[in-house]
């Protein structure tokens, strides 16, 4: 009865490997439009189905569905009047210039390092974030240029952390925007996904250059994605605070896991 999912197949992948792909992609994509962090899902649901493949494929495939959803939750947010042009217009160079250098010195050290740095950090942001019950689903008080300058202090930051390493890099970038830069819940989202989506296309552009893309595959998770990123997106505009911070805590914890399974399993990762 169900031998089509077997002999049907996309890329040289049976159906029902491309269906599970989808799956992984529609929660990451739901998570990552409300609190970013989607790619801790999306990332090890590529690379488990690509099996022996070499990882770049995973992760090139990956890009595609990734891309394309977060076009979709980045122009809900902009359609709603929640993307601040002026503050993040500057702030995708930022992210970028942060991204370059990140990379590069990620070729110079030992990733190791900075894993271990996040297992201390990460348990500390997890307790601020749960002390703190009140995020703002208005604006704070703070003057108009240091705002900017936080954000683009920020984004350079956190760019280099993404090129480094990247997991939860729009989790990092919301608690700051929201904490330091005072931004009310609602705006801090529309400017992370417009820095994820800039961040994700130049990524995207450099797998297909290297030829580490499975087009079938990442066109068809990319239906999941949309989906995903559509209805997550909804639902942080409509809730704000209530919706995005318990997704902020959940992608803590499953960033936390993935780091620690990083260092004492470092095989399954390569």
């Amino acid at each position: 009865m169900f031998q089509f999912l077997t002999a049907l197949r996309i890329d040289g992948f049976p159906l029902w490997v491309v269906l599970l792909i989808c799956l992984g992609v529609f929660l990451a994509s739901f998570m990552d439009a409300i609190a970013g962090g989607g790619g801790i899902i999306s990332a090890p649901t590529h690379l488990i189905a690509f099996g022996d493949l070499p990882a770049p494929y995973a992760l090139g495939t990956n890009k595609v569905s990734a891309s394309i959803g977060t076009v979709f939750s980045t122009a809900r947010f902009i359609k709603n009047g929640y993307v601040k042009w002026r503050v993040f217009g500057p702030a995708i160079i930022f992210a970028l210039t942060g991204s370059v250098l990140g990379t590069w010195l990620q070729h110079r050290t030992p990733d190791a390092v900075l894993k271990y740095m996040l297992l201390l950090v990460l348990p500390v942001v997890a307790f601020i974030t749960l002390r703190n019950h009140d995020w703002p689903d208005e604006p704070g008080e703070i003057d108009s240029s240091r705002q900017m300058a936080i954000v683009w202090a920020a984004s350079f930051v956190i760019g280099g952390y993404d090129g480094y390493y990247g997991p939860g890099t729009g989790t990092f970038l919301m608690i700051l925007f929201i904490r330091a830069a005072k931004m009310d819940t609602r705006h801090a989202a529309g400017g992370v996904k417009v820095i994820n989506l800039s961040s994700n296309i130049g990524s995207l552009v450099t797998q297909v250059v290297s030829g580490y893309v499975y087009w079938g595959v990442g066109l068809t998770a990319a239906v999941a994605s949309i989906a995903g990123h559509y209805i997550g997106s909804g639902l942080a505009i409509k809730n704000g605070s209530r919706i995005v911070r318990p997704a902020v805590i959940v992608v803590l914890i499953l960033l936390t896991v993935k780091v620690g399974s990083e260092l004492l399993f470092p095989d399954f990762w390569k």
